[in-house]
């Protein structure tokens, strides 16, 4: 909608700076002024209808639906309005373009591919966790498998928790099953959403990562580093969710400001919180009770945001100024400090290292082209650290750290 906004906004602008700089004399009359006026409105309006045909190549969504942005296009057909009631006219719906509705609806929450969530324990002897991988691919997705040659732990999402066992079973014992049903942890999230006084709304990118917050009881907006969520977006979402107090993640520096905004404009009890990362927001959210307060909430997750650093690893997206890296080398950070490069193995390792200090957990989620499987970024971690590994399929980044 902003886009389409900004176009018309130009339209006219051009326009003025075209008009001659005495077009009404001082004695025009109410008449004269209406006819300028929609003669100057009615351009912005022809451009606001080209930037809402335009919509469907900038948004997957709409493109993927069929459809332009209903937004916008209200914006136009209120604009063409104005034009048509300036000149004394009935209405504009011979004059605008018709859309057809969407070929396909998308809910905000979609359900996962399988079902079951499924960890166990493998205990035995010569186990090789890396050759049971694409056995397990093969049943189903989040696949990690991590351990020795005596113990395995083994995630796995599928609709055959048997047949994944099964895989094992001539190799070691079993135990420490758990099954859950995720259709059912997500009805029942929804459930609790809908009683609880108290909701956090996050922007995060990536299906992996979506999929992560949406578990925690967040309702998600899209965002990311070349992707920021404006003001109606985050206000949209503010309304959208069923409790009357919301919490606001930005997680990301460039959100901050709408997020701010859109909880100023909402009617809503709103606040943002001091959050500019994805993985330090999810590592805080676990502090998130629905039944408490806005005001308890925010000093909770304020508490648990002291407590995190972050950090994370990327490929440079051009040559280092200083001769460090190139273009393609793994970069590692800790908060906003460059304190690793060079090839992804030991830049990961040595980022983890230095982000981990002091720490107890930590978090890693692996993002969009990671050149290290989730299953293997065991052997990178510092000991004496409990490791927590999540797919988050987050672009730009390979990983996203957290520590606590």
């Amino acid at each position: 909608m902003l886009t389409v906004f900004r176009e018309m906004a130009h339209s006219i602008s051009r326009r003025l700076a075209h008009m001659e700089k005495a077009r009404l004399s001082p004695d025009a009359t109410p008449a004269e002024q209406d006819a300028l006026l929609a003669e100057l409105l009615e351009d912005a309006v022809r451009a606001g209808e080209a930037a809402v045909a335009r919509t469907p190549e900038q948004l997957e969504v709409l493109r993927e639906s069929g459809v332009v942005d209903a937004g916008a296009h209200g914006l136009v057909v209120i604009l063409a309005g104005v034009v048509a009631g300036l000149r004394g006219e009935d209405g504009v719906s011979d004059r605008l373009p018709h859309y057809a509705p969407a070929t396909d609806t998308r809910p905000h929450h979609e359900d996962s591919r399988y079902r079951y969530c499924t960890n166990f324990i493998v205990t035995g002897s010569g186990l090789d966790g890396r050759s049971f991988a694409p056995r397990l691919d093969e049943l189903g997705d989040s696949v990690l498998v991590v351990g020795d040659e005596a113990t395995l732990k083994v995630h796995v999402h599928t609709d055959e928790p048997e047949a994944a066992v099964a895989l094992f079973e001539d190799s070691g014992t079993v135990s420490r099953l758990d099954v859950a049903d995720m259709r059912e942890q997500i009805a029942e999230r929804r459930e609790r959403l809908q009683a609880g006084r108290c909701t956090a709304v996050a922007v995060a990118a990536g299906p992996g990562m979506r999929e992560l917050y949406e578990g925690l009881g967040a309702f998600v907006v899209d965002g990311g580093e070349t992707f920021n969520p404006s003001i109606y977006d985050l206000l949209a979402a503010i309304h959208e969710v069923p409790s009357e107090e919301v919490l606001v993640f930005p997680n990301n520096p460039n959100v901050v400001m709408a997020a701010e905004r859109a909880a100023e404009l909402s009617d809503k009890q709103a606040r943002v919180v001091d959050c500019t990362s994805q993985q330090a927001g999810l590592a805080a959210l676990v502090e998130l009770d629905p039944a408490a307060s806005l005001g308890e909430n925010a000093d909770r997750i304020a508490s648990a945001l002291s407590g995190i650093r972050a950090g994370s690893v990327a490929p440079a997206a051009r040559d280092d100024a200083l001769a460090r890296f190139v273009k393609g080398d793994a970069v590692g950070f800790v908060g906003e400090e460059i304190v690793a490069w060079g090839g992804a193995g030991t830049t990961l390792t040595e980022t983890m290292a230095r982000l981990s200090e002091g720490a107890e957990i930590l978090t890693v989620v692996s993002g969009e082209g990671a050149p290290i499987p989730l299953r293997e970024l065991d052997s990178h971690a510092p000991g004496g650290v409990e490791l927590e590994l999540h797919e988050g399929g987050q672009p730009h980044y390979w990983w996203l750290l957290a520590a606590q």
